[in-house]
């Protein structure tokens, strides 16, 4: 099952996460180098001198002996405000500036960075590269191949973002969290509220040896915010939290979000809970708001779809995939019904994987991993492309990546990680109220909230926030205690019912960690309301 490191990936804990960092002050290359480094044939909007450092890096790569080199110069940027009650607990800033390069030698890889922005030491650090690859030969299992992608000259993306957070007075951004915190407090038996704002921003800039030159910026903003409510003997707590899902956008999606208005509601929820009435086990229709969904999407398709996890590479950390081998999988595995589409992709405004172009310089595709409810298709880089090369001469598609490489700083060497996956909604325009309307007996659940899920994410239990009975099509009340049990296919399969296009909407994991040493990366899943049919629900306040 998993264990802290697990749980600290995800935005349901996250909060927790802050609160802990605010305390604490053989055969060759298939990729051929060219006979000299390209030169940009035009003016660029990466500035010149970065792209005087990256041009350096990637000869002093060639000199070495790399048969491939690409250079990433990247700053990287945190902020974060941290709230309880009336109280500012901290406010934090982080700025990380540096190159890292990574240079395939003879079919292996090699990686090194720097933090010092000379000519001297990018070219160093490239040479180290070539040197690691060199020594890691002896270690290495089967040759690197990387499937082709098109060249990107001189080009710029900026993610969807109208307000740079970096911008906003930092008055302005404590004011906000302290008055929703106030809304909050006034609810009665509400005595705890804890706060959070934080923000990321990212200039990325990208070359390799086959000529790509680009520049990109993003910023991802998320509010976390936990509200807890006390009985007045002291007998029960109880807490809502996950309200605001972490966005790829800028601090007018913080605006946006209206916290100070909707705490009431948050904090009226919470303490609610403490009047609910626990769940009688037994099975149950649920109807899953994508508050909720998203994080079953994450953990049950999301990550046994990455492909290195399912052939063993991630088997130390996080465990491996039951998705495997894909020759058995593949165009075989019934993963739900018919009308179950789900999709990756890193294009989606606003989402939190969402890029212009991966950390090897490729233009994200999107791509169907479950179609027509029969799982179609892994996540992959340039490398792991032609690992499933088969199944793509068997759909007679040429092995290409989907464009899910990326390294969360420039200290770090670029893998593969997971873009937005998504369930896509049906074809009925109905949503939410048609849903519950048309269910007699259920359990409707908003929020995220713990949740287990074994290395394989095949046997797994998820809570949430938010539990509403249903009899009749209808909400006769609230319940507490609520968490139900699930194996994947036998889960996704039971899915009889699903909004369409306008009940549509993203939710989001802001830490997601994988790798060693560890990764994080951001990444949102979108989906409409479903109904999962007679799904087993335990009572998790119940004692031995």
């Amino acid at each position: 099952m998993t264990d802290r490191r697990e749980f600290l990936r995800h935005g349901s804990l996250a909060a927790a996460a802050l609160w802990t960092g605010a305390c604490a002050s053989g055969a060759p290359a298939t990729v051929p180098a060219p006979t000299r480094t390209p030169q940009p044939t035009r003016p660029t909007d990466v500035e010149v001198p970065t792209r005087e450092l990256m041009m350096r890096a990637l000869d002093a790569a060639r000199d070495a002996g790399a048969g491939y080199a690409d250079v990433r110069i990247g700053r990287y940027r945190n902020n974060f405000i941290v709230t309880r009650e009336q109280q500012i607990i901290n406010v934090v800033d982080t700025d990380s500036i540096g190159c890292g390069v990574r240079a395939l030698v003879d079919g292996t890889w090699g990686f090194g960075a720097t933090r010092t922005l000379t000519a001297d030491a990018v070219a160093a650090a490239a040479r180290e590269a070539v040197a690691i690859a060199k020594a890691s030969r002896i270690a290495r299992d089967r040759p690197v191949e990387m499937a082709p992608t098109e060249v990107h000259r001189n080009v710029t993306w900026k993610s969807s973002y109208e307000i740079d957070p970096w911008t906003v007075p930092i008055e302005q951004k404590v004011d906000l969290l302290l008055r929703a915190n106030a809304e909050a407090l006034k609810v009665p038996n509400v005595k705890y509220v804890f706060s959070v704002m934080y923000f990321v921003k990212e200039d990325r800039h990208f070359a390799s040896t086959e000529g790509s030159l680009i520049d990109q910026t993003l910023i991802r903003s998320w509010v976390p915010m936990q509200i807890t409510a006390v009985a007045p003997d002291f007998s029960d707590f109880q807490n809502r939290s996950s309200v605001v899902q972490p966005a790829g956008r800028g601090y007018e999606y913080v605006l946006a979000q209206d916290i100070v208005g909707n705490a009431p509601k948050w904090a009226e929820e919470a303490a609610a809970k403490l009047k609910a009435k626990p769940v009688e086990v037994g099975k149950y229709d649920l109807i899953l708001h994508p508050s909720h969904l998203w994080l079953t999407i994450h953990e049950s398709i999301g990550h046994p779809t990455e492909l290195d996890r399912a052939l063993g590479y991630e088997a130390n950390y996080a465990g491996t995939s039951f998705l495997a081998p894909p020759e058995k999988m593949l165009g075989k595995l019934k993963y739900g019904p018919e009308f179950m589409n789900v999709q990756g992709d890193r294009s989606q405004p606003g989402a939190c994987a969402t890029i212009g172009y991966d950390d090897e310089g490729v233009k994200p595709e999107d791509f169907l991993i479950v179609k027509n409810g029969i799982f179609n298709d892994y996540q992959t880089t340039r490398e792991q492309a032609n690992w499933l090369k088969w199944w793509y001469d068997q759909q007679n598609v040429t092995p290409r990546s989907h464009g899910c490489s990326n390294g969360d700083s420039w200290a770090s060497i670029q893998f593969q990680r997971m873009p937005n996956v998504s369930l896509l909604p049906g074809e009925r325009d109905i949503g939410w109220e048609e849903i519950i309307a048309d269910t007699d007996r259920g359990i409707a659940i908003v929020g995220d909230g713990s949740f287990s899920i074994d290395q394989q994410r095949y046997n797994a239990q998820f809570g949430g926030q938010v539990f509403h009975e249903i009899r009749g099509g209808k909400i006769v009340g609230m319940l507490k205690d609520v968490a139900y049990q699930m194996r994947t296919p036998d889960f996704w399969n039971a899915m009889d019912m699903i909004g369409g296009r306008r009940s549509y909407e993203l939710g989001a994991s802001f830490f997601d960690g994988k790798g060693q040493p560890p990764q994080i990366n951001a990444v949102s899943h979108g989906c409409p309301p479903a109904r999962f049919r007679q799904i087993n629900v335990i009572n998790t306040g119940r004692k031995a």
